[in-house]
């Protein structure tokens, strides 16, 4: 793209949310305000319990079930649709308006969503189902959309995506070891996966599987990806991985073992070798949701920390006030408020499908955000005290989920490398 054309394109920038937008996003944040934040101790305490004494920390809390209705009742539901390839699903399964949203205009909606853990799963939004529900959208045959994803589209199920592998450096996904060979009308399918989001929970029921189907093919082309039934003879999920001590339940993150799967060929995705097409599709507005997301655990990690700042004295003096804390407060403030400007930046250049700077846009968020959300998060810990690093408040779990993110979906060496390899490119 010319430098003409991109000043020409910037020209026209406008972050401000369309009608439909700025009501959902007002709305979405009522309902988690006066229906979510009130039960979410209620929910985690009860997963404690469980885990705890001698009951199953995975089976949600019905409390889940009844917000999800209300959330779909109010049309507050697969509000992630995109507009561009939603079609029927989003008039069918719930989505206010009746159409899906585009990528600036879903992007306040997901940090309202992203102050509560609990929120994203109330309006079935929640990752990885986000994202394997848009690779059915975009990718799946009608066939597989009305075996897997319209009962994703209802909550009636839950799945999980396996990619990640144990025994090589997963930031390269052309490393990877497992297999999904085709033999006639099937495909056989081995290998290990691990920190496979969502295997822990009782209704997760359809792995989407990458694996390697021709090694002698092009390092983009040899892999596919696969649709395979959790129940499928051969898999297995070996054990379930903490995050730092935490096993978030109930979707937790599993090694799940595959020996000698055989499903049907029909199960393929777009067809083989075909994989890295379809994640490099999935991952672009998918990285613009965990962001947004993160920005609002950030807001209200530094929400958290003003109020208990302003609430205690130390050395006759408010916390918020003492040291250099009212600086920090305020660097945390523009750092949130940059960080945000980055991601609506990089989801309106996805709505105008500007490949490269998009592409670079996205890298740069995934750098940003999450050492962001980290620093803000890390400053009300330290306002909190001792008690910041307790489940008596969200802040340590909200900690882990930030330093997660920034290994998921590629680390920040590999989002560093990208924008570089892009600025490279505009001066050779």
């Amino acid at each position: 793209m010319t430098s003409n054309r991109c000043a020409a394109i910037r020209s026209g920038m406008d972050f401000s949310p369309s009608a439909r937008s700025a009501e959902l996003t007002e709305r979405v944040r009522n309902f988690v305000t006066t229906e979510i934040e009130p039960v979410e101790p209620e929910i985690h305490r009860d997963i404690k319990a469980r885990r705890e004494g001698d009951g199953d920390p995975w089976t949600p809390s019905p409390i889940i079930a009844d917000l999800q209705q209300k959330a779909r009742s109010q049309g507050l539901w697969n509000l992630f649709l995109p507009a561009e390839h939603a079609g029927r699903y989003a008039a069918d399964f719930g989505t206010d308006g009746g159409a899906g949203l585009s990528n600036a205009d879903y992007a306040p909606i997901a940090e309202a969503m992203g102050s509560s853990g609990l929120a994203p799963v109330i309006f079935n939004c929640n990752a990885p189902d986000t994202g394997n529900m848009e690779v059915l959208l975009r990718y799946g045959t009608e066939e597989q959309r009305k075996q897997w994803l319209e009962p994703l589209l209802t909550a009636e199920i839950r799945s999980a995506f396996c990619m990640t592998e144990p025994a090589v450096a997963s930031s390269d996904a052309t490393n990877m070891a497992a297999t999904a060979v085709l033999d006639g009308d099937d495909v056989v399918i081995n290998g290990t996966k691990w920190f496979s989001t969502g295997v822990g929970h009782p209704d997760c029921k359809v792995l989407i599987f990458m694996g390697v189907t021709d090694a002698e093919a092009d390092r983009k082309s040899r892999h596919t990806m696969v649709l395979i039934p959790i129940d499928a003879p051969g898999v297995t999920v070996d054990r379930m991985l903490t995050t730092m001590g935490y096993f978030d339940e109930p979707f937790g993150h599993g090694e799940v073992s595959f020996d000698n799967v055989r499903v049907p060929a029909s199960n393929i995705l777009l067809g083989p070798g075909r994989a890295f097409e379809i994640a490099q599709g999935r991952l672009g507005p998918g990285r613009v949701h965990h962001c947004m997301r993160a920005i609002g655990l950030a807001e209200k990690s530094l929400e958290l920390g003003v109020r208990r700042a302003l609430s205690r004295e130390a050395f006759g003096k408010q916390l918020a006030r003492l040291g250099g804390n009212s600086e920090r407060i305020a660097d945390a403030r523009i750092a949130i408020n940059r960080s945000r400007l980055l991601v609506h930046h990089a989801a309106w250049l996805l709505d105008q499908g500007l490949s490269r700077e998009a592409v670079s846009a996205v890298s740069e968020i995934k750098v940003e955000v999450p050492n962001m959300a980290l620093e803000v998060i890390d400053l009300a810990i330290q306002l909190h005290g001792g008690a910041g690093m307790t489940d008596d408040f969200p802040l340590a779990q909200a900690w882990v989920g930030a330093r997660s993110l920034r290994l998921a979906d590629g680390p920040d060496e590999v989002h560093r490398n990208v924008v570089a390899r892009i600025e490279f490119g505009k001066y050779r």
